[in-house]
């Protein structure tokens, strides 16, 4: 076990790693089922990845909604929620990028998926 993902992993490098595996492994000959089986269960944990963001954001765009809502229907909150907001605002960002990052990903791996089956 690594050291380095004491602290999580570092998805887009876990993503490209994987994707290189493939590519070696059809490179070297070895059996397309096996690399299928493998490639699915890798696809079963980036799913479950990406379901986990999606209620993420979700949870973040509904603070940043409410943040939103109370900082225009009561201005007198507004010093303690507008910055509440522009935070949840800009939180909601990077996790909107990483989820379609994961959403991305995932799609480009039933290609490869698909591939993979062709091959077998």
């Amino acid at each position: 076990m690594s050291h380095e993902d004491t602290f999580g992993i570092n998805v887009k490098k876990w993503c490209r790693a994987h994707e290189t595996w493939v590519q070696n492994q059809l490179n070297t000959g070895r059996n397309p089922e096996e690399i299928l089986l493998w490639h699915m269960k890798k696809i079963e944990w980036l799913q479950h990845e990406r379901l986990i963001h999606l209620l993420v954001v979700l949870l973040t765009a509904g603070i940043t909604i409410f943040a939103l809502a109370v900082t225009l229907w009561l201005p007198e909150f507004a010093i303690v929620s507008g910055p509440f907001f522009i935070g949840f605002l800009i939180l909601l960002a990077f996790y909107l990028a990483h989820y379609f990052f994961l959403e991305n990903t995932v799609q480009h791996w039933y290609r490869i998926a698909e591939e993979l089956h062709s091959k077998c």
